[in-house]
């Protein structure tokens, strides 16, 4: 067999191809993509780990076809922890789906080495007998329609953030690393259901006070120059895009956590693009923006 051979935490790991280019915009090779997620390990992990992780993977780079991965349990080390998860209807047939869980640095190389350029999380956790815990974090997913821009998604994060801080709690934003931006709250249920009917309440709210600016519903039609409030990533079925993730754009661009003033000075799409050196740099200078989302004492929803 060819490749590096490489020791992780005790962990053998054969890496091949590292000079393969994944990002043929800017020649951003999967030796790059590894380079960035050892380096921004401390920062990432504490958001995935106890979360099933969907791959979504790109061998032949971002300009290549995508497929998403769950169910890992035929090619994953037996050092690498997997979750068997329920999952009746799915499209495959199959009762029960094992994901891997992102709990080390190994698996994280293990992961990103498939090029799964992307992590994707749900809002809840597993408990250490496999168990799904509630959800622990409210998401709001904020997509816009085209001529509108991460722009106007700045404006409707700030109404969302005046209403959640009005039922008393708080709400952090982060880029998608896409065209949007979304806003994770810290919360406490008692039910799966809970955050996605209070998500949905208030984009529908908020669409009644804004129906200019603000759709809460789904059909694409109904979205241009508006920003759709994706209320449905609170479904437990669903993932969303891990906090420091890489995105399959034509450059590697990277799901960042922002300030508030950040959201508040944004004029021009640009402003809050940032790329894998970019967030490096500020994780070393700002530490990690999200450290709020892992506190244990959470605000019941």
């Amino acid at each position: 067999m060819t490749g590096q051979l490489v020791d992780i935490e005790g962990h053998r790991i054969r890496l091949s191809n590292l000079d393969k280019v994944l990002y043929p915009a800017v020649g951003f090779t999967k030796r790059d993509v590894l380079d960035y997620y050892v380096r921004i390990a401390d920062a990432l992990l504490p958001h995935v780990r106890d979360r099933p992780l969907t791959l979504k993977r790109y061998p032949n780079g971002v300009e290549g076809k995508s497929f998403f991965e769950k169910n890992v349990s035929g090619h994953a080390p037996d050092w690498v922890r997997t979750v068997r998860i329920g999952t009746p209807g799915s499209s495959r047939g199959a009762e029960e789906t094992d994901y891997a869980l992102v709990q080390n640095l190994s698996t994280l190389v293990w992961v990103a080495h498939l090029a799964s350029l992307e992590l994707h999380i749900p809002q809840w956790t597993v408990g250490p007998r496999d168990g799904r815990r509630n959800p622990d974090l409210l998401v709001f997913d904020l997509d816009p329609g085209e001529p509108a821009t991460i722009v106007e998604c700045c404006t409707v994060a700030r109404w969302l953030r005046t209403v959640v801080e009005a039922d008393g709690l708080r709400a952090y934003p982060k880029t998608s690393g896409s065209k949007g931006l979304q806003l994770y709250v810290p919360v406490r249920t008692r039910s799966g259901d809970r955050t996605g009917e209070y998500a949905k309440g208030l984009a529908e709210r908020l669409e009644r006070d804004h129906p200019d600016a603000v759709v809460s519903r789904m059909a694409k039609k109904l979205r241009g120059g508006k920003v759709f409030i994706d209320w449905s990533q609170n479904n437990v079925t669903k993932t969303t895009v891990a906090p420091y993730s890489l995105r399959a754009r034509p450059t590697p661009t990277v799901s960042t956590p922002v300030t508030w003033d950040e959201v508040d000075s944004c004029r021009e799409p640009g402003d809050l693009v940032f790329h894998a050196d970019d967030v490096r740099t500020r994780v070393t200078t700002d530490g990690d923006l999200f450290a709020p989302l892992l506190a244990a004492d959470r605000p019941a929803l």
